[in-house]
């Protein structure tokens, strides 16, 4: 990719630009904040670690949403952040106008962008985009999947003292607490994981992945987690920058798959330099079915709000 565009300097951001920049994903990066000073600093702060991380990305920082301009992807990272105690919805209202605001602005001076949405509700803001733009869904999705599987992935590393290299893990559904943590296609060097670990360390493990980013907030109290969403945001791109046609779990349009229609959703999709090129559907046990029509209904919950 040429240029690469991130609304929204704060900390998932910044972190995200400094991943893109120190892997060469792009050639530009451009951070766009309302902020006066704030991406310019950011993106000057990362600019000058290039000679130490060896990278020729160059960085910039705007105000103006114009700025832009001829950019292969748009990163849409801001938003009002939940608070301890919030869920992702109680952020809907607030980071769906700032949601419409930029998309408005990407079909002015980026129309031939792709979307990565990252904002909360993810599922949610992912499906206002998708309408808002009327861009092709292979253009427009966002990112969850592969956060929720890496910590998912982590905790199994944790709990069985193996390495995460060996690790392997899926979740699906919406990014909440009805998320659907896929247990048993979950291995470690191609062992399903039940193979070392007992049922309540398993749940154990689900519970925690479904907890991952209000235990960090917890923890934190003034700042959600912003490493392992940039990292996530990252591989996402790179899939789509080098056409890798990398098996990821992402927010997408669905369009009949899994039985569903007019909804966006977490389940793994091929990246490639189209964007989104094939959404795969896992057969689904009894169990994982019902599980995934729940977190459905919980998403469907605050679409109708978008509806009213």
């Amino acid at each position: 990719m040429k240029k690469i565009t991130i609304v929204g300097a704060g900390r998932v951001g910044e972190s995200t630009a400094h991943n893109l920049a120190k892997h060469e994903t792009c050639r530009e990066v451009m951070l766009i904040d309302i902020k006066e000073g704030v991406p310019q600093g950011t993106a000057l702060d990362i600019q000058e670690s290039a000679p130490i991380y060896d990278f020729d990305t160059r960085l910039a920082g705007s105000n103006d949403l114009k700025d832009m301009a001829g950019s292969n992807m748009v990163v849409i990272t801001a938003g009002v952040p939940r608070k301890p105690g919030m869920s992702r919805s109680d952020v809907l209202d607030t980071n769906l106008a700032v949601l419409y605001g930029i998309v408005d602005e990407v079909k002015k001076h980026a129309p031939q962008a792709m979307l990565l949405i990252v904002s909360n509700p993810v599922d949610v803001l992912t499906y206002a985009a998708w309408k808002r733009s009327g861009f092709e869904r292979r253009h427009v999705f966002g990112m969850a999947g592969v956060l929720d599987s890496a910590r998912m992935a982590s905790f199994v590393a944790l709990e069985t003292g193996f390495s995460v290299k060996d690790v392997s893990a899926m979740v699906l559904g919406g990014h909440g607490d009805t998320m659907v943590p896929m247990t048993r296609f979950a291995t470690i060097n191609g062992i399903p994981i039940d193979h070392f670990l007992s049922k309540e360390q398993i749940e154990k493990i689900v519970k925690r992945t479904r907890e991952g980013g209000a235990e960090i907030l917890s923890l934190r109290k003034t700042a959600s987690a912003y490493d392992a969403p940039a990292a996530a945001i990252a591989s996402m791109i790179d899939a789509i920058s080098r056409n890798r046609r990398h098996i990821l779990p992402a927010v997408a349009v669905l369009e009949g798959e899994y039985g569903l229609t007019d909804i966006c959703m977490g389940v793994p999709c091929v990246f490639g330099e189209h964007g989104i090129e094939k959404v795969i559907e896992l057969p689904l046990s009894a169990q994982e079915a019902a599980e995934f029509r729940k977190s459905a209904e919980t998403v469907r919950a605050d679409l109708a709000k978008l509806k009213k």
